[in-house]
Formats: C-alpha cells, structure tokens, sequence
C-alpha cells in the first residue's frame, strides 16, 4: 500500500480539525481520508475484517494492518513534520495508559469540541486526498 488510510469521525469537530492538521503537516500527501459514516469505510471495514459500529476512534490502515486509538494517533504522528512526529515517542508508554487519555478524549469529543450535522465536504483542492 503506497498510502496510509485514515477513518475519521466526520460529523466531529475535533476529528475535522485533527484530519486538516494531518493535511497541512502531510508533506509528502501520504495519507488518504474517509470518513467513518462513508460507504468506503463499510467497504474497507469489510476487506480489512473490522467493525464502525460505535467506533470512538478513527482508524488508520497501513502496511496490511488496521491500527486504532492512540496507536493509530501515535503511528500518523511519526509521518507528520516536526513536532509532531516527536509524539511518536509516547509509543513506550503501556498502551493501556495511552488508550486511557485518548479514551476520555474521545468519550467526550462531542461535549468538548462539538459536532456537525453533515460529514465535511473536502475543498476541490483536497478532494483528490479523500476517497469516494
């Protein structure tokens, strides 16, 4: 696989803001976008053997392996520009730990950041980045 694939929350807030960080801070356009609600997540949750329902996490898709929660986080961390890609050294910490705050953060996206009532709609720039 020639591009990471990211699975994100689109009616979240925090998650939009998080996928336009990734963006800006992807230099080489490495990652590609779906949202969670889309019939390519479906698809791909189906090829790649796992489940959107109730998912309060985004999902990245790499290498022939699903990652998820604060892996996932830490795993596009490490592809991003500096200093991002310094986060990446909280992989050391038990990923219990990790998966804890990313947990709570996510628990709470709604409360915290809001929510949208559509999935975001890329800019004819960006569209190419997102998968349909």
């Amino acid at each position: 696989m020639k591009h990471g694939i990211i699975l994100f929350d689109g009616v979240c807030n925090f998650c939009n803001a998080s996928v336009n960080y990734v963006i800006r801070h992807d230099n080489r356009g490495y990652f590609r976008f779906a949202s969670l609600q889309s019939d390519t997540a479906a698809s791909l949750a189906i090829t790649w053997n796992f489940s959107t329902e109730g998912m309060e996490s985004f999902v990245l898709l790499e290498n022939g392996k699903v990652y998820t929660k604060s892996t996932a986080a830490l795993r596009v961390a490490r592809r991003l520009g500096f200093p991002a890609k310094l986060l990446y050294g909280f992989i050391v910490l038990p990923s219990f730990l990790r998966d804890g705050v990313y947990t709570l953060i996510a628990r709470n996206r709604y409360r915290w950041f809001g929510r949208q009532e559509a999935c975001m709609v890329p800019t004819p720039e960006l569209s190419a980045r997102f998968m349909k």
